[in-house]
């Protein structure tokens, strides 16, 4: 808890201009902090600029990191990519005015829906950003197919139902192959198929050059195709083709977003941490996790278009941050947990927890300082509900900082596409330059892929139980004796599982189960 207003003045990092200020001064580090980390900060700032200059940031890919070239091309390391990125740009703009205008429109019209299939930094960030500056007045509806859940798929038909001849499709995968939004990719098309529409003629690609799905993209000939380049990763793809082009045909303002990210770019690019919020932040997120990820960070904004940010910010932080090796190989299960949900609504919630439990965590508050378009009216005498809001905002940082817990602000003047392109920007250079400080790599993601590869296993290990039920048909078998028929002793829990969900299912696995699992009972009649 500040000790003074002469405290709060010393630790407010404001920028007028840019309708921006970060409050650290509930979160002041012991003395001799910042002497002790002048020179990995330092280092820090190096290793960013060696990245935006073009050095191979991903030596797992042999690849480079240039998200920060998506709002200044000028800083790409040639002239083909400082080409491309301000084409593609061009092109989402051009394409999405053809499409509000109704020079390409689908078999029914102008098109009025826009259905995304994506998967992770596909999804999260066209997500956060969509509901974030959405209006009643956006040129389109917009839904998502982001998971590969058959319920998931049928709610989302269900708003679209009667509407397919109307609703343009992005499919959105680098290599095509991803099994997510594959999936969704053939279930939709199945969904058009059956309306007797064709598919293509509503269909657009974000994807890799030469890809599974690009190849599909020409040969069926889809309405338009946009790049992902192997020099953006998923998680910082929100101001690549991935995230501007559905804003874009949503009608949200993708040069404001884009404009936003380059101010806080050049904010973030000062050399100077005293002045710099994103080295702020990543100090700041040190010294409160020792380094070690010891505490949580709970985002909680007090504005309603700010629910989902959240939610980005997990896939950001966490599959950045969460790595078990450092850049030399030592291990070092490193990681910062992010969870959080909004204001006020927290504090019917988990914010008890907060003041009174554990202090296992440090909370970042987001401040937003315009109420509404127009005036508010009054909830009681003198107090609107914007208001109320901004004090349990305040009430709920001045209980926590009462039990010592930690807390940072950042103040937003008003929610629009620019303010939305700096929260971006700005978090993305504090996880860069936080995981300099921890020297491990943070544009990589071999959990991920661990996850990808365990998961292929399991289908197969799926087809072979299958198999044999096909092959004993009318027997009936536990897990265990199909998994010593198949030659997978000591997967008996995988096989029981992958059974019981197929029997559940529409198919020909029948079940008669028990209490015991290992007494369960499958055949295929």
């Amino acid at each position: 808890m500040p000790n003074s207003f002469a405290q709060f003045r010393q630790h407010y990092l404001n920028f007028p201009a840019q309708e921006f200020a970060l409050d650290l001064s509930r979160v002041l580090p012991p003395a001799g902090f910042h002497e002790k980390m002048a020179g990995p900060i330092a280092e820090a700032f190096k290793s960013m600029a060696a990245l935006e200059a073009g050095a191979i940031a991903n030596p797992d890919e042999k690849r480079m990191v240039g998200h920060y070239w998506l709002r200044a091309p000028e800083l790409a390391p040639d002239a083909a990519t400082q080409a491309a990125i301000r084409q593609t740009i061009d092109s989402i703009s051009s394409f999405a005015q053809k499409v509000h205008q109704g020079s390409v429109q689908g078999s029914a019209g102008t098109f009025t829906d826009l259905l995304c299939i994506g998967i992770g930094g596909s999804a999260l960030g066209p997500q956060f950003v969509a509901d974030a500056l959405g209006t009643a007045q956006d040129k389109m509806r917009i839904h998502f197919l982001d998971n590969t859940d058959p319920d998931g798929f049928d709610r989302v038909f269900a708003h679209l139902q009667g509407r397919l001849g109307r609703t343009l499709a992005i499919v959105t995968s680098k290599s095509g192959s991803t099994p997510e939004p594959r999936n969704g990719q053939i279930e939709a098309a199945l969904q058009w198929k059956q309306a007797g529409l064709n598919f293509a003629a509503h269909a657009v690609a974000i994807t890799g050059e030469g890809s599974q799905l690009d190849r599909v993209a020409v040969q069926e000939k889809w309405l338009a195709r946009f790049p992902m380049w192997d020099w953006v990763g998923g998680r910082t793809s929100e101001l690549g083709p991935v995230g501007l082009l559905p804003a874009a045909l949503q009608g949200l303002d993708i040069h404001g977003l884009l404009a936003g990210a380059r101010d806080m770019d050049q904010l973030t690019r000062v050399q100077d941490a005293k002045r710099n919020p994103a080295a702020q932040l990543a100090l700041s997120w040190y010294h409160l996790t020792e380094g070690k990820g010891t505490k949580a960070m709970v985002v909680l904004p007090y504005k309603d278009r700010l629910l989902l940010f959240s939610r980005y910010l997990q896939q950001l932080v966490m599959e950045s941050l969460g790595k078990e090796l450092d850049l030399q190989g030592r291990r070092v299960l490193q990681g910062l947990t992010v969870y959080g949900n909004k204001g006020s609504t927290d504090q019917h919630a988990y914010v008890q927890q907060l003041r009174d439990g554990l202090n296992n965590f440090f909370a970042v508050f987001i401040e937003v300082l315009k109420d509404r378009e127009g005036a508010s009216p009054e909830v009681e005498p003198g107090v609107t509900a914007g208001a109320y809001l901004q004090s349990f905002f305040l009430g709920t940082r001045e209980a926590l900082s009462g039990s010592d817990r930690a807390s940072i602000t950042i103040t937003l003047g008003k929610v629009d596409a620019a303010a939305v392109g700096r929260l971006i920007a700005l978090f993305e250079r504090t996880v860069g330059l936080y995981a300099s400080l921890l020297n491990i790599n943070a544009y990589h993601q071999p959990g991920v892929e661990a996850g990808k590869k365990a998961a292929a296993e399991t289908l197969k290990v799926r087809a072979l139980a299958l198999d044999l039920l096909k092959k004993r048909r009318g027997q009936w078998l536990t897990a265990s004796q199909v998994c010593e028929e198949i030659g997978l002793v000591g997967s008996d829990e995988l096989v029981f599982k992958v059974l019981l969900h197929t029997s559940c299912n529409v198919g020909p696995v029948t079940k008669q189960e028990q209490g015991d699992p290992g007494l369960t009972l499958f055949q295929i009649p």
